[in-house]
């Protein structure tokens, strides 16, 4: 199984982080806007997550845990056999986070694609992150 893991430190508090980290319905387009054009729940616990390119994802929600500030998805579809992918918001000292991102995955071939990804979203996930912390 490919397992990636990122971490990065945000230049915000673990509350406002998870604010948007933990909405499984709207956080995908806060925390990317420009990357994720639009996220839909369908059901219950999966949402439709539009690219910008037009690719439409499912994901199934599976664990949200507040106190802890953790949350829990995975991706739906027939590229993967398997899926699990999760965020955890830690603090970092004053007024700092440090979220960490580990996504699993089947088939192993999807690792470096994933990993790929991951490293060019992290950076707009920091940025934005901090920037959306920030008083208007």
């Amino acid at each position: 199984m490919a397992s990636i893991f990122r971490e990065i430190i945000v230049d915000a508090s673990p509350e406002s982080v998870w604010a948007t980290v933990g909405d499984f319905a709207g956080g995908a387009q806060r925390i990317a806007p420009g990357v994720f054009v639009d996220c839909r729940v369908d059901e219950g616990d999966v949402r439709a997550l539009t690219f910008a390119d037009g690719k439409i994802v499912r994901e199934r929600l599976i664990a949200r845990d507040e106190r802890n500030r953790r949350i829990v998805w995975g991706w739906l579809g027939d590229e993967v056999t398997h899926d699990n992918t999760s965020m955890q918001v830690f603090a970092a000292g004053e007024g700092r986070s440090r979220l960490v991102w580990i996504h699993d995955t089947l088939p192993d071939e999807l690792g470096a694609w994933l990993a790929a990804a991951m490293d060019q979203l992290v950076t707009v996930f920091q940025q934005n992150l901090a920037t959306e912390a920030k008083p208007t």
